[in-house]
Parts: structure tokens; C-alpha cells; sequence
């Protein structure tokens, strides 16, 4: 009876022991929060991955609270290693960060280190090391990612595309003006546009247009004279983006031809999946492209008006073509950073027996510095 009594009190004071060893090991951090609103909703979120971090989805722990007088937040087991901490104002207590169409955060926020990106964000501008038992106070201060009117950039970039045309040895390479707007409903881009008509969190719909510039000039190459230069135009239509599990989103797109330079419409379907790195951002996508018969003809057939002996008249019909590559985003600094964007078109063979088409890959790209205030 003794010795099975001594055995139940040692059992008993190493348990007590080990509870004591792994409370004394749990880490925690204090969160002095600085420009948060009188009332409401506040949302913690830690983070211990760079990818997750980059699409602010995942976070390894979250918490929830009203705010608090004072305005000082316990949050208690903490991952150690290099974390991160989002704050955010659940303005409409949805419990999820409402984004405008490209992903932005459109509600008040604020993260660790004070660091405010303008764009996707970087892991290690914003990371802190956690060990185990630490117990420390951090200051963050909220504020609106996109500002009271938006974000405004300012740049210079060029693109670049390679020519499928026979007899053309043509790449264009066109400076041009990398001039951005971001804001809660409103997206400019290059010679792109978005305005968000619905959704804010995992779901989006929003009106598009974008200018689409003629593929090519009659003078490009000899099997192309007396077919004239092609138009650009713009279009106009509606996109749709969802974020899916795993971080990839998918996007789906329908343009018209509004201007009516060259009727017909195109629809696309994508997905993409970023990847953080230091300060690179690295993006891989995949893209399905619906052109239908007037642009695919508009770009690559033959009117019988301008059928020669050496190139007969030729209808493509609509056309389904297949797109592979990259977007990466580099951030110099809070204000600077480096777009780039690359990828290639695989054409379908109704395409590629064109008399006028040489080659089954369009190679595209685009590249930008750019300051946002």
C-alpha cells in the first residue's frame, strides 16, 4: 500500500510538473492598438507563412473581440518562430475582411511592425520572432490601406508581343505610361478598368472594360498586304472572381465589343495562386480564352474580298486557345514597386492553318516601375 501510494504521488507531482513546464513555455503578446474607432469589432490575425500572409487568408491563430477602453488586447498562444499580426475593423461583422475586386483590403487595418503596404504585402516587413515563454507588447496602428480616395500610381512601363503572322519577324515593344488607380470599388490598370457591383469577401462581380489594341498592320509582313491595319477597340462586359480554398483564385470574364470596330465578344476563365518570397511575389496562372468567330477572323482569317492566288479566302470560325504564365510583383519600398507579367498563348489549329499564320505561341509580357502615393 505504501509503495502504490508513493507511485500515485509521484504520477501526480510530475503531471502538475509538466502542466507547469508547458504554461510556463506558452508565449503570448500584448497589442496596444493606436486609431482604433470608439466601438465595434476587431479582429486579430497571427500569421506564420509568407503565402498566407500575402492573400491575408489562413492565419495560424485569430481572435475576436468588441473593443476594448484602453484599447490593449491579450492574445495567448502564440506560434512561436517568425509571425506576423493583421488587425482589422469588422466594420459590417461579417467575420471576414471585406476586399474590393482585386483582392485589397477595402476595411480599416493595421499590422505589425507598422508596416503599411500599398499592394500585396511582404511576410518580412511585417514578421516578429516568438520563442517560447515570451511575453512582450507590441503597438499597432489602424488605418485604411486605400486611403480616403483611393491609391494613385505613377510609372513608366513597356509591352511586349512577339507576331505569329508569316513573314513577320515583328515584336512589339511599346513604352507606355504605368498609370494605376486602386480604390474601394474602382480599379485602373493599365488599359484595364474593374468597378465592384457586388460582393466584398471570398466572392466578387464587377463591370470591366478594357482597350484592345489591333494585332497587327498591313505592313508587318508581305502576307498581310491588302488586308489593312486592324482597329483597336474597346470592350465591355462583367468579370466574376472567387477565392477557393488553398489560396487560388479563380476569375472568370465576358467582354463585348461596345465600339462595334469589329464585333464579337470573348470570355476567359483563370486561375492563379500566388507565392511570397522576401520581398518577390511570384504568381503562376492559367488562363482559357473564348474568342468568338468576328474577332477570331478579325485577327487571323481571310476575307474572300481579299482572297489572292497565293492566299485563298479562310474562316476560323470561333476560337479556344490556351494560356500559361506568371505575374510577380516586387516591393522596393512602402511606395515603389516592380510589376512584371509574362506568358504564352497557345493557338488552336483552326488558327494555325490560317494562310496568313505561321506560328502556334503568341508570347506577351509586361513590365513596370511604379510610385503610388
Amino acid at each position: 500500500m505504501i509503495r502504490s501510494s508513493s507511485i500515485t504521488t509521484r504520477f501526480v507531482a510530475l503531471a502538475i510538473l509538466a502542466a507547469g513546464a508547458s504554461s510556463a513555455q506558452s508565449a503570448e503578446i500584448s497589442v496596444r492598438l493606436q486609431g482604433a474607432p470608439a466601438d465595434g469589432v476587431v479582429v486579430f490575425q497571427v500569421y506564420n507563412s509568407p503565402n498566407t500572409f500575402g492573400d491575408f487568408r489562413d492565419p495560424a491563430r485569430e481572435m475576436r473581440t468588441t473593443i476594448q477602453p484602453g484599447n490593449t488586447y491579450l492574445i495567448e498562444d502564440m506560434p512561436t518562430g517568425d509571425v506576423a499580426v493583421l488587425v482589422y475593423v469588422d466594420v459590417n461583422k461579417n467575420g471576414l475582411i471585406d476586399k474590393n475586386f482585386i483582392g485589397i483590403p477595402r476595411e480599416p487595418l493595421g499590422i505589425s511592425n507598422n508596416y503599411r503596404p500599398k499592394g500585396p504585402p511582404a511576410f518580412d516587413r511585417a514578421k516578429f520572432t516568438v520563442s517560447e515563454g515570451d511575453s512582450r507588447t507590441i503597438d499597432i496602428e489602424i488605418y485604411k490601406i486605400l486611403g480616403e480616395r483611393g491609391r494613385i500610381g505613377v510609372g513608366v512601363g513597356v509591352i511586349g508581343r512577339s507576331s505569329p503572322y508569316t513573314g513577320s519577324d515583328s515584336t512589339v515593344l511599346q513604352p507606355i505610361p504605368a498609370i494605376t488607380y486602386i480604390g474601394e470599388r474602382l480599379q485602373w490598370i493599365g488599359p484595364n478598368l474593374q468597378y465592384g457591383i457586388l460582393g466584398a469577401g471570398p466572392w466578387r462581380l464587377a463591370a470591366s472594360a478594357s482597350y484592345r489594341i489591333g494585332v497587327y498592320e498591313e505592313d508587318d509582313s508581305p502576307a498581310l498586304i491588302g488586308l489593312g491595319d486592324r482597329d483597336s477597340t474597346l470592350m465591355a462586359g462583367l468579370g466574376f472572381r472567387v477565392e477557393v480554398p488553398g489560396g487560388v483564385n479563380l476569375s472568370v470574364r465576358y467582354e463585348h465589343d461596345i465600339a462595334d470596330k469589329i464585333g464579337g465578344g470573348t470570355a476567359t476563365a483563370g486561375l492563379s495562386k500566388g507565392f511570397q518570397a522576401g520581398s518577390f511575389r511570384f504568381v503562376p496562372q492559367l488562363q482559357v480564352n473564348w474568342l468568338s468567330a468576328a474577332l477570331t477572323n478579325y485577327d487571323y482569317g481571310v476575307p474572300v474580298a481579299a482572297a489572292t492566288l497565293t492566299r485563298p479566302a479562310y474562316d476560323t470560325g470561333s476560337s479556344i486557345s490556351y494560356e500559361v504564365g506568371f505575374g510577380s510583383f516586387i516591393e522596393l519600398t512602402e511606395s515603389w514597386r516592380i510589376v512584371l507579367s509574362l506568358s504564352a498563348e497557345y493557338l488552336p489549329d483552326s488558327i494555325v492553318a490560317s494562310p496568313i499564320v505561321a506560328d502556334d505561341r503568341i508570347v506577351k509580357g509586361f513590365a513596370a516601375i511604379n510610385y503610388v502615393f
